[in-house]
């Protein structure tokens, strides 16, 4: 079976790939919103991608890996990149980059985490996490809660009805959609979408395109992401299926190794039975992937 013809088995959710040769090594690794489609794209008009027209042939395999978003598939190519960059990536891991965002007063976007400053994180894209922040100050107005406010700051906390006594408070919403609690981010993107819906229906139309510019920039900062974490650890995760065994590697918090080897279900038991709990349906879903992928 070519490798072209696995395609279809492949999901259409965000992830990322991986060709190799008919020697096993690495071509190339790319991510995707939907992997089916991106993936299956190399076979058609490459377009700006025409670099990669030799590469094709020479794709005897494809591996892949879903994420849970497209920001974790962002972060999962950025690492495997910096891990190794195979001979046909022309640039590691991407444009975006990476970010923090600190909570003090107010809430910004750092490049380097604070001392004795509450911070979130890591994040990819700067742009992106300016415009998550303008939507969470948008809803929950921390800035204007702040002690001492003279000016025009002064007269606009009193137009918002936003006190120094509502500064807990808001703090508290805030951590709470930047901890990804479902129903604090489901609270304040309904709010914002509520406004959008306002401005295009008063024929505001740029208004309510940075409001849904703003939409995406939250989901993209509040979707699930484990393949870069904020504090530093060690763990080997591990998932099997049909025979094949598959190894991720998270070194100082961030998920840089991918492999796969076959071993029995006696060997591969053990092996998922040390995983830590956390990854265990991450790891289960890419080994049944994997196992799809490689049959004949």
């Amino acid at each position: 079976m070519t490798a072209r013809a696995v395609v279809p088995r492949l999901p259409t959710g965000p992830g990322v790939y991986r060709f190799r040769d008919a020697r096993g090594r690495v071509l190339y690794i790319g991510r995707a919103s939907n992997l089916r489609s991106r993936v299956g794209s190399y076979w058609g008009d490459l377009r700006d991608r025409r670099h990669l027209t030799p590469m094709v042939p020479a794709i005897a395999r494809i591996e892949a890996v879903c994420c849970a978003s497209r920001h974790e598939a962002a972060w999962l190519e950025r690492n495997l990149h910096e891990a190794r960059l195979p001979y046909w990536n022309r640039t590691a891991g991407g444009a975006e980059v990476p970010v923090y965002l600190r909570l003090d007063d107010r809430l910004r976007v750092v490049h380097e985490r604070t001392a004795g400053a509450r911070c979130f994180g890591p994040y990819l894209g700067g742009l992106q996490m300016r415009t998550a922040v303008a939507a969470l100050h948008r809803a929950l107005p921390l800035a204007y809660a702040a002690a001492g406010l003279r000016g025009a700051e002064a007269e606009m906390a009193r137009a918002l009805g936003v006190a120094t006594s509502d500064r807990v408070g808001l703090r508290a919403a805030i951590v709470a959609v930047l901890e990804r609690d479902p129903a604090a981010v489901a609270t304040i993107r309904t709010e914002l979408v509520r406004r959008r819906e306002a401005a295009a229906a008063a024929q505001g139309f740029e208004r309510a395109g940075r409001l849904q510019d703003e939409i995406a920039a939250l989901d993209w900062a509040t979707a699930e992401q484990r393949v870069t974490a904020l504090e530093p650890y060690d763990a080997d995760v591990y998932g099997w299926s049909g025979g094949l065994l598959v190894r991720f590697e998270i070194q100082a918090g961030r998920l840089s190794g991918w492999t796969l080897r076959r071993c029995g279900a006696e060997t591969g038991a053990a092996r998922v039975a040390a995983t830590p709990p956390l990854w265990v349906d991450f790891a289960q879903q890419n080994a049944e992937l994997a196992a799809t992928l490689a049959l004949n």
